[in-house]
């Protein structure tokens, strides 16, 4: 019997499967080899009474076969990891509930990478969109994995930020691989595999995403990071659960605030007076994980350049990050607005502000 077979008909065998795993684990510890030739020996070994070595049996390998077929298609790469395999990630090995099996697309090997969880909002402002992007770049160019859900809205805009700078990154479903969801990110998935990330779930590849899953998802996400960050969220994101799941694994929790009228970032500050770091800047986080991270590789930003020559640092110091219409910024800065607009079109090519909907923001990406 092949070894991903087995480990598929062990993981449907009832409550006490992690004993199972364990018990592999033990006789095993450089993990199964690919053909197990006495089976019911091994069975045996691992402590499963005769009812659930007949039940063991008992499954058609009609059940199996659309799963290892999946696993057998080259490209892209794909893996069976078992709680039981040395390869498990040890971070997501410590949580009180670790999947027991995770299905791998892409590198399999970014699972031991240092992670950071980036989570937000599905409805996000342009603040979140705009930071989101800048620290998930940051992150990554200095070394550390971008964790996140491939939801719509900042799961993918962080996933993105990674990208953007040839950064790793990590996609988590709640549904299987084979059933990428949601499908309007099938592009960015596909965007995530060719940069050598990599995109995982423990539910079996041809399951469809189900609303009850996201928050089983949510707790790998936490446990394989070594913190999670929340941009942007209301108080009753889905990003919560997924710090609730962070401090229960005994990880950090960062948060950036925002607006106090800014009904996305309620959430946030509610961790933030919960005791979550409050993150300003990149290096916040980076310096708390300066031991995982070969070199901290600090990016000349925006802000850094303001001591020097920024041009028109009247109109500049009046934007900042959450949009402002030209006629304000007009009034503020006493200009005509022919003239303004201008001025306003040297800085966007400059590429010190943005254009969004509802005016201009600084532009913290570059």
């Amino acid at each position: 019997m092949s070894k991903y077979e087995f480990l598929l008909r062990i993981s449907m065998l009832g409550q006490k499967r992690k004993g199972y795993f364990e018990q592999i684990a033990h006789y095993f510890s450089a993990g199964l080899p690919n053909k197990i030739r006495d089976v019911s020996l091994l069975l045996e070994k691992i402590g499963l009474s005769k009812t659930l070595q007949d039940r063991f049996f008992e499954t058609s390998y009609l059940h199996f076969e659309p799963i290892l077929d999946w696993l057998a298609t080259p490209y892209p790469a794909k893996h069976l990891i078992a709680y039981c395999d040395s390869d498990y990630p040890m971070l997501l090995k410590q949580i009180s509930s670790p999947p027991l099996l995770l299905f791998v697309m892409g590198n399999r090997q970014l699972l031991h990478s240092p992670q950071i969880a980036m989570v937000g909002s599905r409805e996000f402002s342009e603040y979140g969109a705009q930071w989101g992007r800048y620290f998930a770049g940051e992150l990554a160019i200095n070394g550390l994995t971008v964790t996140s859900g491939l939801a719509l809205g900042l799961d993918a805009i962080c996933h993105r930020g990674a990208l953007e700078v040839s950064g790793n990154t990590i996609a988590v479903l709640g549904s299987g691989l084979a059933q990428i969801s949601p499908r309007s990110n099938l592009r960015l998935a596909n965007d995530i595999l060719a940069q050598n990330g990599a995109i995982i779930s423990e539910f079996y590849p041809f399951e469809k995403a189900r609303s009850e899953y996201f928050p089983r998802r949510n707790r790998i996400i936490s446990g394989l990071s070594l913190a999670t960050f929340v941009v942007e969220a209301s108080e009753k994101s889905g990003s919560l659960i997924t710090a609730r799941y962070a401090l229960e694994q005994n990880r950090d929790v960062f948060a950036l605030p925002g607006d106090i009228d800014n009904q996305n970032s309620h959430g946030t500050h509610y961790l933030i007076k919960q005791g979550a770091y409050l993150v300003t800047h990149p290096t916040d986080i980076l310096e708390h994980y300066s031991g995982f991270l070969s070199t901290i590789n600090r990016q000349n930003s925006v802000e850094n350049k303001e001591s020097n020559t920024v041009l028109y640092p009247e109109i500049f110091a009046v934007i900042r990050h959450h949009p402002i219409p030209v006629d304000t910024i007009a009034a503020l800065v006493n200009l005509p607005i022919p003239e303004l607009t201008i001025k306003l079109l040297d800085m966007e090519i400059a590429g010190l502000i943005i254009t969004v909907t509802g005016g201009y923001i600084r532009n913290r990406t570059k």
